[in-house]
């Protein structure tokens, strides 16, 4: 351990110009991307180049800042305390210069560059995939990465470490760092195949009798209780439930309905041609399964690049009757300045 402290001390003592601001912002990526991968390996993989060539690039930082960031051994690998500190600003450094230089670029309104967006499955294959399609055609010069991720309702990506710019978001929004704008709300409704009825069995028109049928259950909104309200009177009925399949997916979930497996409550909008086709039933007609609220989601910036804005424009202008809460839309500043 005495001889790599030498070593060290000694490469940390040779004179060595700064290098210049854009290599700069580089080698903070690296030593950011290092951390939140948390090994130099996982970082050069995610970053497509030889981990020598991260180790550089993290030695080249730290004799720039004159200080040693991470402490290493053959099995691990922490920060120190100045590391934590610079980890904090350079996350912060990172973004403002990315959001500033697109800035400067995107003069005009004129958006270019990459826009990485990650979308819900279900929303992202069919509900949303016709705004995108607008948005791509005014703006030629824009390139979307359009990700298609299911995760807990209440998560946010790390937008540094993950290098995306935005999320839609189904679920309220929880993290205090980033700005979450509300575009719609979700109508959910309780269905299920003909098949699980028996002839002459009328079709259950309360909550209530859904309690002793089998239940498909949607891991992130629902597992063993629904939430219904009456679309008249505001009454509130809880179901418990035992479900028999547990899933991530919208998809399969309505799959399973109209096999026959159970019953479940999902969005209204993926269950329309099914309902039209009679492969589904609505179930409890007058009752409504608590709505999802959907958000667009980015991280708080001073600057923002102008495919960013004119973006979150295009999601809001998509849906222009569903509730819309804009606190934070993208401007120049964090007032639109």
């Amino acid at each position: 351990m005495q001889a790599e402290q030498l070593i060290y001390a000694q490469r940390m003592s040779k004179p060595l110009s700064p290098p210049p601001p854009a290599d700069r912002i580089e080698l903070m990526q690296t030593f950011v991307r290092i951390v939140e991968a948390g090994s130099l390996s996982a970082a050069a993989a995610q970053m497509g180049t030889t981990q020598p060539t991260v180790s550089r690039r993290l030695q080249a930082l730290e004799r720039s800042l004159g200080v040693r960031l991470l402490q290493r051994s053959t099995h691990a690998m922490k920060l120190t305390e100045d590391g934590e500190r610079c980890f904090d600003r350079a996350k912060e450094l990172i973004l403002s210069w990315g959001a500033f230089e697109a800035e400067l670029r995107g003069v005009g309104d004129q958006p270019e560059g990459r826009l990485r967006v990650v979308v819900p499955h279900a929303f992202g294959q069919q509900l949303l995939v016709g705004p995108l399609a607008a948005y791509l055609k005014r703006h030629p010069q824009v390139t979307v990465e359009w990700l298609l991720h299911d995760s807990p309702h209440d998560d946010t990506p790390d937008f540094i470490a993950e290098g995306v710019d935005c999320a839609i978001r189904v679920g309220e929004v929880t993290d205090p760092n980033a700005v979450a704008i509300r575009l719609f709300d979700v109508p959910r409704i309780a269905v299920g195949a003909p098949s699980l009825f028996g002839a002459g069995m009328p079709v259950p028109a309360h909550p209530g009798e859904l309690e002793a049928l089998p239940w498909l259950a949607a891991r992130n909104f629902y597992r063993t209780e629904v939430v219904f309200t009456h679309e008249g009177t505001g009454e509130v009925y809880r179901v418990p439930i035992r479900p028999r399949m547990i899933t991530d997916s919208l998809y399969a979930l309505r799959s399973a309905a109209v096999l026959g497996a159970g019953v479940g409550v999902s969005s209204a909008w993926m269950l329309a041609e099914e309902l039209e086709a009679g492969r589904l039933v609505h179930l409890a007609p007058r009752w409504r399964g608590v709505p999802a609220p959907v958000y667009i989601v980015y991280p708080y910036a001073r600057f923002y690049p102008a495919r960013l804005r004119l973006f979150v424009e295009a999601m809001r202008q998509a849906f222009p009757e569903s509730p819309i809460q804009a606190a934070g839309t993208p401007g120049k500043g964090p007032e639109g300045s």
